[in-house]
């Protein structure tokens, strides 16, 4: 599922390469069957209206709005276990289930780490990705939420 690359992507921490590459997400948009022409639409403005900004800026941002607060923290598990051991132990799963599947992180996030989870999921099959998706629907929600 290339949508899931390029969201995975957009909410990872910005950097030069995202700016430099802006155009090969916005391409790569085309293949992404599972848009319609109105959401791929959103994207490209998102990309662009994100990219025309000076790189600085939007790395405070993103600091700003995932890295300061709980209640919009891209670590998953954050959001269901909070610091309790139950969390140490989902994560203990996740890499299990990473492993399963043949995927080796050498990643310095966390296994529950929002973008990594997408990258995981564009790599299954569709039917695979969209059930690691049901699986985080709620908090999904509580990210899109107002705050």
């Amino acid at each position: 599922m290339m949508t899931l690359r390029i969201l995975s992507r957009l909410l990872d921490y910005p950097d030069e390469a995202l700016f430099t590459h802006s155009s090969d997400l916005i391409a790569a948009l085309d293949d992404a069957s599972e848009l319609n022409l109105q959401q791929s639409a959103r994207l490209v403005r998102f990309i662009n209206q994100l990219c025309a900004r000076p790189l600085l800026d939007v790395q405070a941002d993103y600091c700003e709005l995932f890295d300061r607060g709980r209640a919009t923290s891209l670590l998953l598990f954050e959001h269901v276990h909070g610091e309790s051991r139950d969390r140490g132990q989902a994560m203990v799963d996740l890499l299990e289930q990473y492993r399963a599947d043949g995927l080796e992180l050498d990643s310095k996030e966390l296994p529950d780490f929002l973008p990594l989870y997408l990258e995981y999921l564009a790599c299954k099959s569709d039917e695979a990705a969209r059930q690691g998706l049901d699986d985080i629907v709620p908090i999904l929600a509580l990210l899109a939420a107002p705050a």
